[in-house]
């Protein structure tokens, strides 16, 4: 049985603006609420590497090397730096532009998937978060864990989907100013340059 606390737990976490919530608000507000919804798919996708390397271990692994470590948080900070260009760039995926086309829902999808796949962090964080919640019963640990990772996921997207929801609704708000457009560009720029910092710096 999945326990209040546990989900008070995964609701705060889900809910904390990070990479994922970043990332489907510059959707919203650049492609609208269809896109927003692609993005929250494949941030919620992209958890199941991680959840997975939980159940089985392999976080452990992960922490334990730190070559292992270093080629995922490396991979993961050049991809963060290249949504903060893309960001920048006129025309680019994450642009806020009045006259950009939505790109196919695939492809967005895809690039949020990235997003938490190159999190190295995230397996080890299921690692720590789902083990107290459990019954104690070795025979039932995987499944529980499976369990609760389902909820922490379906949650994820829940959330995300309201994110991006009040950022597709607050882009026809937004896109007849091209002041504020520039600022919101460069904000998203700034703040996935300063993730991708901040994930260079993390030890195993």
């Amino acid at each position: 049985m999945i326990s209040l606390q546990f989900l008070l737990t995964a609701f705060v976490v889900v809910l904390a603006p990070g990479t994922g919530v970043l990332y489907t608000l510059a959707i919203g507000l650049g492609q609208g609420r269809r896109a927003a919804i692609a993005a929250a798919v494949g941030c919620t996708i992209g958890i199941v590497p991680a959840l997975l390397a939980a159940i089985f271990g392999l976080s452990a692994v992960l922490h334990s090397s730190a070559l292992a470590f270093n080629i995922v948080k490396y991979a993961g900070v050049a991809y963060l730096l290249w949504l903060a260009w893309q960001s920048l760039k006129s025309g680019g995926s994450l642009s806020v532009n009045s006259e950009r086309k939505a790109e196919p829902l695939a492809r967005i999808a895809r690039r949020a998937a990235l997003i938490n796949i190159l999190n190295p962090k995230l397996s080890i964080f299921f690692l720590a978060l789902l083990p107290p919640f459990l019954s104690g019963n070795p025979a039932t640990a995987s499944a529980e864990m499976a369990m609760l990772g389902a909820v922490f996921m379906a949650l994820t997207f829940g959330i995300f989907v309201l994110y991006g929801a009040f950022a597709a609704l607050a882009r026809r708000w937004l896109l007849g100013s091209e002041r504020v457009m520039l600022w919101l560009n460069r904000s998203f720029a700034a703040v996935f340059a300063a993730l991708a910092g901040r994930l260079a710096f993390e030890r195993a």
